[in-house]
């Protein structure tokens, strides 16, 4: 397994943006799928965005087009870069990652989106 530590949330305004780091224990280079998930105020948590040990990304729709997933398999780290923010992307933000059968969380950043 491996600790997943998370860092870069805030307070931005909207229209702003955030870069969001999550940095493994171990090599990510076996992670079956790395990625981000976000729970907001009342809501469950849901995808938002993953990448897979292949390469392959995946966005949630709300997100496409503001949102950039990428990784540094050298320093272990999966990042999010988060562009045109509004009230809607307020959340805890998750880092997730899976090895083998094995699902692993971090203890999340929150982000709050707010004038």
């Amino acid at each position: 397994q491996a600790q997943l530590v998370e860092s870069g949330g805030g307070l931005v305004q909207p229209g702003g943006s955030l870069r969001l780091s999550c940095a493994a224990s171990r090599s990510i280079f076996s992670m079956k799928t790395m990625g981000w998930y976000r729970q907001g105020p009342g809501k469950e948590r849901e995808l938002v965005a993953r990448v897979t040990a292949g390469g392959s990304i995946e966005y949630a729709d709300s997100v496409k087009g503001r949102f950039t997933i990428s990784r540094n398999i050298a320093k272990n780290t999966v990042y999010l870069q988060m562009n045109i923010l509004t009230s809607e992307d307020t959340a805890v933000y998750y880092c997730n990652a899976v090895l083998g059968t094995v699902v692993m969380w971090g203890q999340g950043t929150q982000v709050t989106v707010s004038s």
